[in-house]
Parts: structure tokens; C-alpha cells; sequence
């Protein structure tokens, strides 16, 4: 066994699977110590190095491209202090990292880890059910819906649709962007209907604007990558798209119930304000009102 315990976290190899387990020290990243303990096989590793600094050091492990959905779902957007793949190291700490590094180079070596992307994701994502609060509403994932519940601040628009529901086999991609403090982020479900429609992270339908604590927002990464893992694996992907799922039609389509006609009939009104007063364009008001009326 092959172990470094630091105050940022530790890892341990066996030699067939990197355990990384977050700190609880108050400096380690909400994320890190939310997103939890990682086991990463052998197999996912492309590459471990550590890099020495004259107080303190890092350890840093790369993954083959597609092994993971987390780094699928952020892109590699992730904060530094928030990667999970990255340990900081005390100066006491140098040979036992050092340790470490040389026992995975040797195991990937002995067991001819290819360095081409793989086919499938290698790990798992975060469990299931996982809800987040942001700053524009919570949003939560079951494994198979996705159900979004828009805060009091979020614009008029997304609140006058209501809340948004949409089964994993309705999603074809998730975009997610971090709120760095600086400049906003979001987290963006795409569907065939607004795949090509780019409306604003403020008033899509679909998407969470995210915009104020940015430690807090950070953590629907943990929505997109548990999201990102029961999609099918980018390199099933054809002509940069999923295959096409069969659509409803209307006699597949179920007539609303009296209540939730009430209720349709009360967010049209209040979306047809909103467009007299200006507050959407054509474009706006079009995707919008399809997303009500797709629930409905």
C-alpha cells in the first residue's frame, strides 16, 4: 500500500485503484469535501507527477479523456482548489508523494494502461439522489428526472413558467459554466428543442443562473456530473449529437386535467405580458412559451 496523508486530503493505492479522500480542514473546498471520497481504477489513470515548491508541493493525477463525468460535465472549468485531483503536500510530505507517484507509473506500466480515450465513463459520478440550492433556485436529480424550483429572485420569465421537470431521456447535453465571483456562470440542460436556441442563462427555461455565492454555486456541478453519467458516453456520439429519440405526437400526448389547465392558462397570460411589455423577444417569448406548454 502506497499512502500520502495530508492536511488537504490523502490518497492510498493498492495497486489496482487510487482511493482520494478530501481533508476536513476548513481551507479544503466545499466541493471537494461534498463530492466526497473518489476510487479511481488503475485503468482510468493517463498520468501522476508530483511538482515540488520550496515550502510545499502537489500531487496531480490526469485521467484518459472520457473516464470520468466529472471532468466530462466541467470541462476542466473546475476551480484548482475545488479539483479532486489534486493534493497539496507539506514539505514533510515529499517522499511519501514521491512514493506514490513511482508506485502508479510502475503499476501502469506492468499492466499496459492505454493512454487513448476510453469508451465508457470508469467512474461513477456522485450518488443519486443529489439537490443543490443556487442562487437562481434548487435544483435536484433522482437517476431519472431532473426538477428545477426557481428562487424569488430568479427573473420573471423562469418564474411564471413554474418549475421545470424533465426526464433523463428528454436532456441530450448539459452545459455547465462556474460562477467565479467575478463572472457569472450557469447550468444548462439542452433538449432537441433548444439545442440551437441560445437565449440567456437569466430567462432559458432550462437554465440556472448562477450569480451569487460562488462557493455555493459551485456545487451544481455535482447536478451536472450526476446528470452527465447516465447520458450516453460521448464517443457514442455520431456527427456531434445523440441519436434521435422518438418524439410524441399528439394523440400520445394526454389533455391537461382541469386544475393544471387553470394553471397553463394563468402562465400563457402571464408570459403574453411579458411579451406586450418588452421584457422578450419574438425568440423569447416562442422557446418559452413551448417549454410551458411542453409540461402541460
Amino acid at each position: 500500500m502506497a499512502e500520502i496523508i495530508q492536511r488537504d486530503g490523502s490518497w492510498a493505492f493498492d495497486g489496482g485503484t487510487v482511493r482520494i479522500t478530501p481533508g476536513l480542514h476548513r481551507s479544503v473546498s466545499l466541493f471537494r469535501r461534498t463530492y466526497g471520497e473518489i476510487a479511481v481504477p488503475l485503468e482510468a489513470v493517463a498520468g501522476v507527477a508530483f511538482e515540488p515548491e520550496r515550502r510545499r508541493g502537489r500531487l496531480r493525477m490526469r485521467l484518459r479523456e472520457g473516464a470520468d463525468p466529472l471532468l466530462q460535465a466541467t470541462g476542466g472549468r473546475l476551480p484548482e482548489p475545488a479539483d479532486p485531483y489534486r493534493l497539496a503536500v507539506e514539505a514533510d510530505g515529499a517522499g511519501a508523494a514521491e512514493y506514490v507517484v513511482e508506485e502508479i507509473r510502475r503499476s501502469l506500466l506492468l499492466d499496459q494502461v492505454p493512454g487513448e480515450p476510453t469508451k465508457a465513463y470508469l467512474l461513477p459520478g456522485p450518488p443519486v439522489p443529489v439537490a443543490v440550492r443556487s442562487s437562481d433556485g434548487t435544483v435536484s436529480f433522482d437517476g431519472g428526472r431532473i426538477r428545477v424550483d426557481w428562487a424569488d429572485t430568479s427573473d420573471r420569465v423562469k418564474r411564471a413558467t413554474g418549475p421545470r421537470i424533465l426526464g433523463i431521456a428528454e436532456v441530450s447535453a448539459v452545459e455547465w459554466l462556474p460562477n467565479t465571483g467575478h463572472e457569472d456562470g450557469f447550468l444548462r440542460f439542452v433538449t432537441r428543442e433548444t439545442a440551437f436556441a441560445k437565449l440567456p442563462p437569466e430567462k432559458d427555461p432550462y437554465a440556472l443562473d448562477l450569480w451569487g455565492s460562488a462557493r455555493r454555486d459551485l456545487l451544481t456541478a455535482l447536478v451536472a456530473t450526476a446528470v452527465t453519467a447516465r447520458l450516453p458516453h460521448p464517443s457514442t456520439r455520431t456527427g456531434g449529437g445523440h441519436a434521435e429519440r422518438a418524439r410524441p405526437t399528439a394523440a400520445t400526448v394526454p389533455s391537461p386535467p382541469a386544475d393544471r389547465h387553470d394553471v397553463l392558462l394563468r402562465r400563457l397570460r402571464e408570459l403574453g405580458e411579458l411579451y406586450r411589455d418588452g421584457v422578450l423577444t419574438d425568440e423569447e417569448f416562442t422557446l418559452t412559451k413551448a417549454a410551458v406548454l411542453r409540461d402541460f
